[in-house]
């Protein structure tokens, strides 16, 4: 007599068949980029949280172009994750953080092109506290001949698929094609993520927020009205949760409902983000999973990079709070103007 075994575990090697399944045109080039960076991510995981026991904490003495100190394990992340992307031969070309510029894989017969910041939040390393991998995947626009910038530099909007990966308690990875949101979590014991959040959208509600207000004088005075609101206006005074690493603040967001937000400032105007490498990849999560990312004024997967490093202000977690906050810095302008009611 047959036996019959059924299980609801569905392990990311699993998903990524059923989902090609339902495409019939599907090439598998797109999985193999996606499964290129899981590995990655695995390495990148163990010497994580192995990092307070081999020299593999602190700063490298250098910095990156935009001068900022440079941690070991960001050397290292970066490494780890261009190398899986090129041995898998899918990928034309990566941009990274810590590069300067954009690394070609000359002769390369690869038709996609990867943005990343190996580690999101690094300079918390060292405190034991949650730091990320950001990804995000592009189709090039012409597949034959040398690439161009229109290959290279494209709109968020022209994504076509965009995650992170999440060294915390656990180790998860959450991710969308275009096709909703899924989150799948490591399971050491196997080596394997499982999914664990499929179908992963904003709670309606909403009343949290994310920001380092230790920057509070320096905001415009739109952000600052939008905060005085919250705080102070709002039948129920919303709750500060800020961790400093931006896949973590995102992540909680998207599991708990709220905003994150990182401004532009009188000293920066253009805040300290990088639209290719953070804003775009979350602002393409935000919007499959119901949410909203903004510039304050502007969509951000509608903004066209100029440069690889072009930073941007970021607003982005449930779309009513977007929304609201657009509203404060429509209606006071750059420098403030007159108060409005919401």
């Amino acid at each position: 007599m047959e036996r019959q075994f059924k299980s609801s575990v569905i392990t990311l090697e699993q998903f990524i068949i059923q989902k090609e399944q339902n495409f019939p045109y599907a090439t598998g080039q797109l999985s193999k980029i996606i499964r290129d960076i899981v590995l990655a991510s695995r390495i990148i995981n163990r010497e994580v949280n192995k990092a307070g026991l081999v020299d593999i904490l602190g700063l490298t003495g250098e910095t990156n172009i935009q001068g900022e100190e440079q941690q070991k394990l960001d050397l290292y992340a970066n490494d780890q994750m261009i190398d899986a992307l090129f041995k898998g031969r899918m990928v034309c070309a990566v941009g990274s953080e810590e590069e300067d510029d954009f690394i070609i894989k000359n002769g390369s017969t690869g038709k996609y092109i990867v943005l990343m910041d190996p580690l999101d939040g690094s300079s918390n390393i060292d405190v034991n506290v949650s730091i990320g991998t950001i990804f995000s995947i592009y189709r090039r626009k012409h597949l034959e001949g040398e690439l161009t910038r229109e290959d290279l530099l494209q709109k968020g909007s022209e994504q076509v698929a965009a995650g992170y990966i999440l060294y915390g308690s656990s180790t998860m990875l959450v991710y969308t094609t275009g096709h909703g949101v899924n989150g799948f979590t490591l399971d050491p014991s196997i080596g394997e993520f499982l999914l664990s959040h499929p179908n992963m959208e904003f709670p309606e509600y909403c009343n949290t927020y994310s920001v380092n207000e230790g920057n509070y004088r320096d905001f415009f005075e739109g952000t600052k009205q939008y905060l005085r609101h919250i705080k102070r206006d709002s039948p129920k005074p919303y709750k500060l949760r800020y961790i400093g690493s931006m896949v973590a603040d995102f992540h909680r967001n998207l599991l708990k409902g709220g905003i994150f937000m990182y401004p532009g400032t009188i000293q920066r105007p253009k805040g300290k983000l990088r639209l290719t490498f953070e804003a775009n990849p979350m602002a393409f999560i935000a919007e499959q999973a119901g949410g909203m990312a903004s510039s304050g004024r502007d969509r951000i997967l509608d903004i066209d990079p100029q440069e690889l490093h072009e930073r941007v202000p970021i607003f982005v977690g449930n779309k009513e709070e977007v929304l609201k906050l657009e509203s404060y810095i429509k209606a006071y302008g750059k420098y403030g103007r007159e108060a409005i009611t919401v």
